[in-house]
């Protein structure tokens, strides 16, 4: 907050104004004491009046006229400099504006009139003394010196402060931005992730159907079935917009649903898949299970796709305090450290890798040229929330 717009009804300002006043009322007495009623001359009381109203006009329109202020301030010292050379009792009123001139005007000005209200006070103090002594000198430049010293320090401190809120705030904006954009990128690499581990699965198994009903008699039942996987895979679009988990794992348990995934690969791909579970099955939260289920069918999807297998065995493990799902196939192979284009496309392995490490937990994946490829899956029981 610069001075030009601090509050003005503020107490501090209500002081200086009110302190002006009172000094002012007891400057004319001391006057009125000294010299008596006969030395009120017009003059006198002419630039009384005028500081009086000038003074008081520039309170009146304190609050809309912020841009005025320092003119203000400049003709109020000017007129009151005036009356101390006429009146010396009047240079008390030094004191209210030194503090209203610290409070307005910017360094340069403030100095020039800080300079002039000291020389003011100086000339009354002599005036008015019997004899001329060092200290009615020194102790008002001492006095304004500190004083301006010291509210100048606050000043540059206050503005020092100011730009570090202002910075601050910046910055808390900046941050909020790059949360936002780190939230939809977010969003964008799990709708991705869902996309590729249903949408696109489906998709590849309607085309496939498509493709046998065109070579062979029975169009209609291919037909049939790549319906029923456009709309299976319309639902599970509609869910995993929504944030939900596999429609499969409302209606089955998690080995129920590793299972049906793997008779329908089996059945639309041609594959021999087999599934196994090993170990008495434990409780695990939805979230693994989705994850656990997505792998498997983005696995599976890269089976189908790339490996030329033959057979694939899908096996999901419970042990003492982790869950671990592993597809092994008896295809082609690739290595691991250099995928072929299409192996490590898009979001397949980088997919089940992120959403294994989502849930704090690992994936692996084994092969080599003409040995196959195995994935294994480990997720912690009670896995990152």
């Amino acid at each position: 907050m610069t001075d030009e717009t601090a509050p003005p009804g503020g107490w501090l300002y209500r002081a200086m104004h009110a302190g002006f006043f009172v000094l002012l009322a007891a400057s004319a007495s001391r006057f009125v004491d000294a010299h008596g009623l006969a030395r009120l001359t017009p003059l006198v009381l002419g630039l009384s009046v005028a500081l009086i109203v000038v003074y008081a006009v520039g309170i009146a329109f304190w609050e809309r006229s912020a841009h005025l202020r320092p003119a203000w301030v400049g003709a109020v010292v000017v007129v009151w400099c005036a009356l101390v050379l006429v009146a010396p009792s009047f240079g008390w009123c030094a004191v209210p504006l030194f503090f209203v001139c610290l409070r307005v005007l910017k360094p340069t000005p403030l100095i020039i009139a800080v300079v002039l209200l000291t020389a003011a006070v100086i000339f009354a103090q002599l005036r008015i003394a019997e004899r001329v002594e060092l200290i009615s000198i020194l102790v008002p430049i001492a006095v304004a010196t500190m004083a301006t010293a010291v509210f100048l320090e606050l000043r540059r401190e206050s503005e020092r402060r100011r730009r570090l809120i202002e910075e601050l705030v910046r910055t808390r904006g900046e941050l909020a931005e790059a949360e936002h954009r780190a939230g939809i990128s977010s969003e964008r690499e799990r709708l991705a992730r869902e996309i590729h581990d249903t949408l696109a699965q489906g998709l590849s198994s309607i085309r496939m159907l498509l493709q046998a009903a065109e070579r062979s008699g029975n169009a209609d039942g291919n037909v049939r079935r790549a319906g029923e996987i456009a709309e299976h895979d319309l639902e599970e679009a509609r869910r995993f917009v929504r944030g939900l988990p596999p429609a499969e794992l409302e209606r089955r348990s998690l080995p129920e649903a590793l299972r049906a995934l793997a008779d329908r690969t089996a059945a639309e791909s041609g594959l021999e898949v087999r599934f196994d579970v090993v170990g008495d099955p434990l409780p695990t939260g939805a979230d693994d299970d989705a994850v656990l289920l997505r792998v498997a069918q983005g696995a599976l999807a890269n089976v189908r796709e790339h490996s030329g297998a033959r057979a694939v065995g899908v096996t999901l493990s419970y042990l003492d305090d982790e869950v671990s799902l592993d597809v092994r196939d008896d295809g082609i192979g690739f290595d691991p450290a250099n995928p072929p284009h299409g192996a490590g496309r898009g979001f397949g392995l980088g997919g089940m890798r992120a959403r294994a490490e989502q849930r704090g937990g690992t994936l692996v994946v084994e092969s080599g040229a003409g040995e196959g490829t195995a994935v294994a899956v480990t997720l912690p029981l009670g896995g990152a929330s």
